[in-house]
């Protein structure tokens, strides 16, 4: 088995106080689809900027391929190609244009920059759009347009920090529809971080939930699933928060494998929901608590999360964020 990314007792401090990383332990699979998720602040981007040698670690260390992030960056930066949250292209010039400089900056061989571009264009279904300017594409189109960039020198691995945020449903599809072929066809690993649950579970090969700085739990997306078992309850409640003594009867009652709480909702696992539930429902009564919506499920990716991260992922107010910027940017 090649190993993409190995890395080993990883430190990142900043300020001489805020350790965005504590002692990251992590191997990625080369040809995988590799998900890093976590909360904000957990340490997702800092670990990519490591990897693509932008930053440097304070302790441990990281390698791509083999290569030493803090010794042998030159050499990595030709292995690997980087999709930042932040605008990568330049709005007041063209598609083609963009690529031409990729090209150029990728030192690829001016006899084989059109056909190269044109491919990476086509690939992303930017053809037709080849020759306008980016200021007038889409937010999709301008996401398919950047990473059709890093797609351009075919690199051993491709690092994507939050590929399709603020994407609507199609456009996130035919960004992954299209890296997903990608992949398949060069053999290209794809490490992304991302806060969309469906993503991680659909596309990737294998999921790590990173959180204050170290990886707490990792698998595929059904072997965390498993990983909890049983069935899922969630009460939801209408108002107000819950009470520490209630999650505590709850966990006394027998029934209840674990008890998870997000703002106003109770998720409690189960081994059978049919049982469970009634006796459940006394305690919450018990507790001077009524559920306002009752839902029984199997785990979710959201669980799994939930558990081991002790929050829900929160996507409306960061998406909304990078998404504005990315569309004042992209209007000049």
């Amino acid at each position: 088995m090649e190993v993409a990314v190995d890395v080993k007792g990883l430190v990142k401090i900043y300020n001489g106080k805020t350790r965005a990383l504590d002692g990251v332990d992590l191997k990625v699979e080369a040809g995988k689809a590799f998900a890093l998720l976590g909360p904000n602040g957990a340490g997702k981007t800092t670990l990519i900027r490591i990897l693509t040698t932008q930053l440097r670690p304070n302790a441990g260390e990281a390698y791509v391929f083999g290569l030493n992030v803090a010794k042998e960056g030159g050499k990595i930066r030709r292995l690997i190609s980087y999709v930042p949250q932040e605008m990568s292209v330049w709005t007041d010039v063209s598609g083609y244009e963009n690529l031409l400089v990729y090209a150029k900056i990728f030192d690829v061989a001016a006899s084989e920059r059109r056909k190269i571009i044109d491919e990476a264009l086509a690939s992303m279904g930017l053809a037709e759009v080849a020759d306008n300017l980016v200021k007038t594409y889409s937010g999709g189109m301008v996401r398919r347009l950047e990473i059709a960039c890093a797609m351009l020198i075919k690199p051993k691995i491709m690092f994507l920090d939050e590929p399709t945020i603020g994407l609507d449903p199609s456009a996130k599809k035919v960004v992954w529809e299209k890296l997903t072929s990608f992949k398949k066809e060069y053999g290209v690993t794809v490490f992304f971080n991302t806060h969309y649950m469906d993503e991680a579970d659909l596309y990737s090969d294998e999921i790590a939930i990173i959180n204050q700085g170290k990886i707490v739990t990792l698998g595929t997306a059904e072997e965390l699933k498993r990983s909890l078992g049983g069935e899922m309850i969630l009460f939801a409640f209408e108002n107000g928060s819950i009470k520490e003594s209630l999650v505590q009867r709850l966990k006394a009652s027998g029934f209840a494998k674990d008890v998870m709480v997000s703002n106003s909702e109770l998720s409690v696992l189960v081994d059978d929901a049919e049982t469970a539930l009634p006796h459940l429902i006394k305690v919450l009564e018990g507790g001077g608590a009524s559920a306002e919506k009752i839902s029984i499920t199997k785990p979710t990716l959201d669980d799994v999360f939930l558990k081991y991260a002790g929050t829900r992922l929160e996507t409306s107010g960061r998406i909304s964020e990078v998404t504005h910027v990315r569309d004042m940017i992209r209007r000049g």
